[in-house]
């Protein structure tokens, strides 16, 4: 049985998160900043919900359903979290990604962002893959576009949170147009 990878990059470990780590998960998902530029988060963020989604990431890889990975430094230091869900049928993803606020502005997402690109592609054999953000939120765009992606369109008043109705921008990226990249 194929187990949930480790990816290194220059800077960062991607790997499967730790029960233990829980507590970063909560502290971190649960500020208000990453709240705000994250879709279908609870809020406030407990413990419970931290512990109920890290045990959920095993099941999910070995349903081919998608992978979430925890965003480490070389030092072990646990800095977010970079996933991917998969629609088995359209043999696609969707890239999603959050870091705690102290490492915002660093590279760090992009950097991980691309290697979760990069090993989706290569060794789950997807075609395609999808990313949203808020319109608020254009540094997620920034991550995006600096990675290869190309702005699909905005999906208007899409996400309702917190009794308003927000907008996103939708970005695709064609396995076609990575190898390009690469």
């Amino acid at each position: 049985m194929k187990h949930p990878p480790v990816i290194e990059t220059e800077r960062l470990i991607l790997r499967p998160f730790r029960i233990e780590e829980a507590i970063f998960v909560k502290e971190n998902a649960g500020s208000d900043e990453v709240y705000r530029n994250t879709m279908g988060m609870p809020h406030p963020y407990l413990e419970k919900n931290a512990v109920e989604w890290i045990s959920s990431h095993l099941l999910k890889f070995y349903r081919g359903e998608g992978l979430e990975l925890a965003v480490a430094l070389k030092n072990s230091e646990v800095i977010g979290v970079v996933g991917l869900s998969v629609s088995q049928t359209h043999n696609r993803g969707e890239l999603g990604y959050w870091l705690g606020k102290a490492y915002w502005n660093k590279g760090y997402c992009s950097e991980a962002a691309a290697a979760m690109v990069k090993y989706a592609f290569g060794e789950m054999g997807l075609h395609k893959i999808t990313s949203r953000h808020f319109q608020h939120n254009p540094a997620s765009g920034r991550v995006l576009e600096k990675i290869g992606f190309t702005k699909e369109g905005i999906l208007r008043e899409e996400y309702l949170k917190d009794d308003e109705y927000l907008s996103a921008s939708v970005y695709g990226l064609l396995k076609a147009d990575f190898q390009g990249l690469s």
